[in-house]
């Protein structure tokens, strides 16, 4: 991923960036402890709990900014992306204030993959894995990109 010089100092947030819609998607996220990593998540990245069920519990969901996760407990031998070694996804959550949302997600903890930036598709975000290796990007638009301008090949609509 190239990375876009940007200067803090004359930061701005536009309302859209034509590369990077934010529509609704409930993503399902798996974890080997689901009461501790439900109060990592809050304690860390700010998520709020909206319900949760079960004995232990078993599943819940919670607010992500203005979006929403499913958190279920990992049974029947599931794996963590931490115990095997490699994550296969990542999921991205818009925040209004990205340096804030950094800053208290590292003195939490959270292992930081990727510093603050500006990425050349127009959004500046940073990257941490939580506690069971689940990678996520903390992100907000910083300029309406189209995606032919950073050399994206846009499909034909139908």
């Amino acid at each position: 991923m190239t990375r876009v010089a940007y200067d803090r100092s004359t930061r701005h947030m536009t309302s859209k960036n034509r590369s990077v819609p934010v529509e609704t998607v409930l993503p399902h996220v798996e974890y080997q402890n689901l009461g501790e990593a439900m109060a990592w998540l809050t304690r860390t990245f700010g998520f709020q709990e909206y319900y949760r069920y079960g004995d232990g519990p078993s599943g819940g969901q919670m607010w992500a900014g203005k979006a929403v996760i499913q958190v279920r407990q990992a049974g029947g031998g599931q794996k963590s992306p931490a115990q095997l070694g490699y994550g296969t996804q990542s999921l991205t959550v818009f925040v209004d204030d990205v340096d804030r949302h950094f800053a208290r997600a590292k003195a939490a903890g959270a292992k930081i993959r990727e510093e603050p930036h500006e990425t050349e598709y127009g959004e500046y975000q940073y990257a941490a894995e939580d506690l069971d290796g689940h990678r996520w990007l903390f992100s907000r638009h910083a300029q309406d990109r189209s995606p032919e301008e950073w050399g994206a090949v846009v499909a034909k609509q139908h």
